[in-house]
């Protein structure tokens, strides 16, 4: 008698959304997720970008989305600027009557001056583009900053200034294309962060001319268009390396993670040569500015893991925190308390809170968090979060709030409008309500996200019990991070290990994985790696001693199953191959598939779905057995990402009991396991369900199927 045999492997439901599109998406360069969060401004309640005054007693600074100045060696901090947009990136001019910043609103980022002596502010570009990084002359006569008005590209521009205007506006570097293999960076050569020489008449910047990774060296022009110019050190960059010239222009301090993990100061001559290290620490110091008067070198920090603002003294090297542990604001305000409740007591949750003005508010002392893309008809700026234990207070303007909770995929959202009174402390208690899941006394549904990075050159510094507190806020049971190399370093390699992290709980499972990260033949996942990390990280990186495609994806996939490790192809199309069209077919899935080398994939990840499941169900219809199983590639210690962990979840059909990770990549390899980014669908066919099989006997057949 002939069979027909069905996998019952998987449902994946994906939710219906309106169109979302991405942030200042008149940015022409690829991979938008590494360059939007580390080097476009970010909105995050701590300091993020610095300038000093012309007296170096005091420092005005970007903070939750405003300006602020405080002086050194007192702890009250002054807004200087309050909306419409959200503004960073401020430069004081010499004689300390103006201050120019980049502003973010209406889909733009212009800059704008602020004069000092009377408050007022006033737009200064109008071009629609994206304009950053602004830095006066040493003359305060021109400005110097980064537009992409010309063809949506990276370029360095000047301009005259005088009485709060800007005037003959006129792009400095040229537009060059490079031939050569770059992935992560436009084949446009870009040119970032300029800083004037102290006689102002060179500009100093980072570009990526004549190299394949990272942002780039360090080079020196004349300030006049048409100039060539030279480089003068080169080391790879993430586009943080932000230089500043000493007063006396003898040197140049600058971030790097040469040699680490982490960006630390360093120093190195004005005309080029070796440079040193003059910080030190398992985390990021950034964005450095010299004071004037020589004495101190100012930069953001996030060793505490939001970011702080901090003084090293340059001979000596104290290290002092410069905290605003008092805010006066320009506008009436009000305290906002929430509570989250569920089943009577308090629980982690994700929060959405807006202000009247369209802008976003948080506590203090928490990360911010901003989607990556949005419905422009729905709101003015992305939408921004923070996530909560169960209870917040956080300071916001007078007048109507708008707030919404969440928490994961198995509770209703609630949203509430709430009006602020000025000088007044406001609370809101919201009772979170569970969806009405059947439940089955002989197995349990446990949510897990297969792809998730701890820290990955964010603006944060994550840490394994930050990591399970945001999960606790997503209600997502189990955290496969994958450790995985960005350029040279490999941020998270200290936390690697075949264990449980200790930081762990009874409801949230860390576990530390790696991602194997050859982007010719595909990434792959290694869950549950019993031995050690696989080295070299990768394999195919022109130009480098990992420049051999060598090893191919099955060597890989045969190092990590000799480690009982699970092998999954993740984030794997996003376009359908076609053999006919296509110049190459490398990426490896189909015939590491067929060598019995993969035991799942990511069919719901950072991919075109639709591609994805295209693949998926032409492997299925080849007779295959391919588990499913979702990541979200969430970068877990940024402040602008494509969602948080658990935003794409697989659930794994398991025993009853305590969570067990064994259990639950058994259940995984074994097609037990659905994958969704919201809808939650069962159903069974007769009297099987996810993950078995069923044979049929030729012919026409009735099944049951309950959903």
């Amino acid at each position: 008698m002939r069979y027909r045999a069905l996998f019952l492997l998987l449902v994946y439901p994906l939710a219906a959304f309106a169109q979302r599109d991405p942030v200042l998406k008149q940015i022409d360069l690829p991979h938008a997720y590494y360059y939007r969060e580390m080097y476009l401004p970010q909105l995050t309640t701590g300091p993020s970008f610095l300038a000093w005054a012309p007296d170096s007693r005091s420092l005005i600074y970007s903070m939750a989305g405003s300006l602020w100045q405080q002086k050194l060696g007192i702890t009250s901090a002054q807004q200087l600027t309050s909306g419409p947009g959200y503004d960073y990136q401020p430069d004081c001019s010499p004689d300390g009557k103006w201050v120019i910043y980049a502003s973010y609103n209406k889909d733009a980022i212009e800059l704008w001056a602020l004069n000092l002596s009377n408050g007022k502010t006033q737009q200064l570009t109008h071009n629609g583009s994206v304009n950053l990084e602004p830095r006066f002359s040493p003359d305060g006569k021109r400005v110097a900053f980064v537009s992409t008005q010309y063809k949506g590209h990276l370029h360095i521009f000047v301009a005259d200034f005088r009485n709060g205007e800007l005037t003959s506006i006129t792009r400095l570097t040229g537009e060059t294309r490079s031939s050569l293999p770059r992935y992560y960076y436009s084949q446009f050569d870009h040119e970032i962060s300029p800083a004037w020489s102290t006689d102002g008449s060179e500009i100093l910047f980072v570009s990526n001319r004549n190299h394949i990774y990272g942002t780039g060296g360090f080079w020196r022009m004349k300030a006049e268009a048409g100039s060539e110019p030279r480089e003068i050190h080169y080391e790879e960059t993430t586009w943080k390396a932000r230089p500043d010239f000493s007063p006396d222009g003898k040197r140049i301090v600058y971030a790097s993670y040469l040699g680490q993990q982490w960006h630390q100061l360093w120093l190195m001559p004005a005309q080029g040569g070796d440079p040193f290290p003059i910080s030190y620490g398992d985390f990021d110091n950034v964005s450095p500015r010299w004071s004037p008067d020589g004495k101190h070198i100012a930069f953001i920090s996030n060793r505490n893991g939001n970011t702080s603002l901090w003084l090293q003294e340059v001979l000596g090297g104290a290290q002092t925190e410069l905290i605003a542990k008092e805010r006066r604001y320009l506008k009436p305000s009000g305290q906002f308390s929430i509570t989250v409740l569920s089943a009577g007591r308090p629980v982690p949750a994700r929060i959405f809170v807006t202000a009247e003005d369209g802008r976003a508010y948080a506590p203090d002392d928490t990360w911010m968090r901003a989607d990556d893309s949005f419905v422009r008809s729905e709101r003015a700026f992305e939408p921004h979060y923070f996530q909560t234990s169960g209870t917040s207070e956080l300071n916001v303007p007078a007048g109507h709030l708008q707030v919404e909770v969440m928490r994961g995929f198995e509770y209703r959202v609630e949203k509430r409008q709430i009006l602020i009174a000025a000088g007044r402390r406001t609370s809101l208690t919201i009772y979170l309500q569970p969806l009405n899941v059947p439940k089955d006394a002989r197995s349990q549904w446990v949510s897990g996200d297969v792809h998730v990075h701890m820290n990955y050159g964010g603006a944060y510094r994550n840490s394994p019990k930050r990591l399970v507190d945001q999960a606790a806020a997503e209600n997502l049971q189990v955290v496969e991070d994958l450790v995985v190399n960005k350029e040279q370093r490999i941020p998270d390699i200290a936390y690697f290990s075949p264990k449980l992290d200790p930081a762990s709980t009874a409801t949230n499972l860390l576990f530390h994985a790696q991602e194997f990260h050859t982007s010719y033949w595909g990434h792959l996942g290694l869950l549950n790696l019993t031995q050690h990390y696989i080295l070299p990280e990768y394999a195919g990186y022109a130009g480098t001693a990992a420049a051999s495609l060598f090893p191919a994806n099955a060597i890989v996939a045969d190092m990590a199953h000799e480690q009982q490790a699970l092998v999954g192809y993740v984030h794997p199309y996003e376009t359908i191959p076609d053999p006919a069209k296509d110049e190459s077919l490398n990426h490896e899935l189909p015939v590491d598939l067929a060598l019995g080398k993969v035991d799942y994939m990511e069919v719901v990840g950072f991919a075109d779905h639709k591609s994805t499941a295209a693949v998926w169900y032409r492997l299925l219809n080849c007779g295959f057995r391919l588990p499913t199983a979702a990541g979200t590639d969430a970068m877990a210690n940024f402040a602008s990402l494509r969602g948080p962990v658990g935003l794409n979840r697989v659930y794994v059909n398991v025993p009853p009991g305590p969570l067990n990770h064994t259990f639950w990549l058994d259940g995984l390899k074994h097609g037990r396991s659905f994958a969704t980014n919201g809808p939650l669908l069962g159903f069974a066919l007769g009297d099987r369900r996810i993950g078995d099989e069923l044979k049929l006997p030729a012919g026409e057949n009735k099944v049951k199927l309950t959903a």
